[in-house]
């Protein structure tokens, strides 16, 4: 096959349109195409005519004779071949199965992989199933009752279930690990378009009976899942994992274990740091979340366009280098979705965003976040943790101790006066928001950082700063604050048979990063098992 990169089409084109020009590309009669596939679809705002732009696979009379012709064309070419290939295939005696920590995106595809192998993986997830998640999710935004092991961070899916599904990465990936997630993705349930569309997403309702379809696909090939079992210990000797310790005193025998932690499971990265597994701290960032009407970021992305179907609710992405040396950009922009209440720990609050595939709720909203670097948080591994402990606390304390969000209108934040009452944006997160000055949520070097990047934001979307719109706090949770190190093949620095993986571990920073990374762990595990 051949494949056609960077052809350009109007919007609105008709379907005949695609195949017309995919043969005035190659030069040959429409009936010389015998077929194509559409690989990648995304869309060129960056002039007065907004264009889709394709990536195409074709098949083609005379395809050697084209190779030849286009030969040095860097837009015509053969097909890379993307389907993946099993690296190992298990033994039929296995001295001990590998073992999964965690049942996130990452979790999900290094024990789906290792099932697939033939290794029957055990994974252990400390929170519950998705649906029984949901529900005492539920019980935090509507009725202020939080559940410290199943919430937005832990239980079956991890955080990605509560979030706007995205399924898009700016990762290196040679050997197209991202297509064979996606691929799993459609076969448990998602819409085939998430295979070209350039930004490509879910929605929290329809990855729910997704992850139970992955579930049981697990199953069915010889794997299991324990929830409701948090791993309180790990076991080492000389330098290598043996196995590890439940909260209920059960002991697990394996020589392979895979640390699919998400970024939340701070108790277990204290027990990681005191068994001396190597890890160092890492930069993060916090910030708040915004709430514009997606209306408005609509009309200011797509112009004359704004709410064409094709098009759907736009999102954007921003950064802005401070004049204190800040670095202020959007994080994880949910277009038409709402933001949620996502702490894990009693007493402190967190904000993130989410959206449904429909994306069509009132508000868009983002993280307008700022970088910090382990100089900001000095004191070892942990200290990112304690640091966010105490931002979350704060705003605990600032949102009146019952889980509202602290909340402030862009245009009190900028003049640094309190707010009293809401304008025309009506926030979306639950429990609530409790007005307030969002002055002491963050250290003052952020506060002066967005407090600059606002208004420099809305000479790029007209209306970023609208007075109205409104900031929730605190963010703390953009990505994990230490990495757990590991070395060429995927294992720890110090102990063998240890696998660091996914955010949890510094590695991953998305469902579609932690999907792959899943894959590269499991891959490894294999290969490690097969030597004996």
């Amino acid at each position: 096959m051949l494949r056609i990169t960077e052809l350009k089409l109007p919007l609105e084109h008709q379907p005949d349109d695609l195949p017309a020009a995919i043969a005035a590309r190659l030069g040959v009669p429409p009936a010389a195409i015998a077929g194509f596939t559409v690989f990648k679809r995304s869309y060129d705002a960056r002039k007065s005519m907004m264009m889709l732009t394709y990536i195409v696979d074709i098949e083609v009379t005379g395809e050697a004779a084209l190779l030849e012709k286009f030969a040095g064309d860097p837009h015509v070419g053969p097909t890379p071949d993307t389907r993946y290939q099993f690296v190992a295939r298990a033994p039929d005696a296995l001295a001990h199965r590998p073992v999964v920590i965690g049942f996130g995106p990452c979790g999900i595809f290094a024990a789906l992989l290792l099932a697939q192998m033939g290794f029957r993986p055990l994974v252990l997830e400390r929170g519950k199933k998705v649906r029984e998640r949901t529900r005492d999710t539920w019980d935090l935004w509507r009725k202020n009752t939080l559940h410290p092991e199943s919430n937005v961070q832990f239980g079956e899916g991890g955080a990605g279930t509560f979030s706007d599904g995205k399924l898009y990465s700016q990762i290196k990936d040679p050997k197209f690990l991202g297509r064979k997630v996606l691929t799993e993705f459609v076969k448990a349930g998602a819409p085939e378009e998430i295979l070209y569309l350039a930004k490509p997403h879910i929605g929290t309702f329809r990855l729910v009976s997704m992850v139970e379809k992955m579930r049981a696909e697990i199953e069915s090939l010889g794997g299991e899942i324990r929830f409701q079992q948090r791993v309180t210990d790990l076991m080492i000797e000389d330098g290598r994992v043996r196995g590890v310790t439940l909260a209920d005193g059960e002991e697990i025998r394996s020589d392979h274990v895979v640390l699919a932690l998400g970024h939340s499971a701070r108790d277990t990265f204290e027990m990681l740091h005191e068994r001396g597994v190597f890890m160092e701290a890492k930069p993060f960032s916090v910030g708040f979340r915004i709430e514009h009407p997606q209306s408005l970021i609509d009309k200011a992305r797509w112009g004359k366009y704004a709410g064409n179907e094709i098009l759907g609710a736009a999102d954007y992405k921003l950064v802005h280098h401070a004049s204190n040396g800040r670095s202020v950009y959007s994080f994880c922009m949910c277009p038409g979705g709402q933001v949620v209440a996502a702490t894990s720990e009693p007493g402190r609050v967190v904000t993130n965003g989410m959206s449904q595939y429909s994306r069509n709720e009132r508000n868009a909203n983002a993280g307008i976040v700022v970088g910090l670097t382990p100089e900001d948080y000095p004191g070892g591994p942990l200290a990112g943790i304690a640091l966010q402990r105490r931002l979350e606390s704060h705003a605990y304390v600032l949102g009146g101790g019952t889980y509202e969000a602290p909340g402030q209108l862009v245009g009190d934040f900028l003049a640094g006066r309190p707010s009293s009452r809401l304008g025309a944006v009506v926030p979306s997160y639950q429990p609530g928001v409790h007005l307030t000055d969002l002055a002491t949520a963050l250290p003052d070097y952020a506060i002066a950082a967005i407090r600059e990047a606002i208004p420099a934001f809305d000479r790029k979307i007209r209306g970023f700063a609208m007075h109205d719109a409104v900031l929730t706090g605190v963010e703390t949770r953009t990505s994990s604050p230490l990495r757990i190190t590991r070395g060429e093949d995927l294992q720890s620095l110090n102990v063998r048979g240890l696998y660091p993986a996914g955010e949890g571990a510094g590695y991953a920073g998305g469902i579609l990063s932690a999907g792959v990374d899943g894959i590269k762990v499991a891959e490894a595990v294999a290969l490690d098992m097969l030597k004996g």
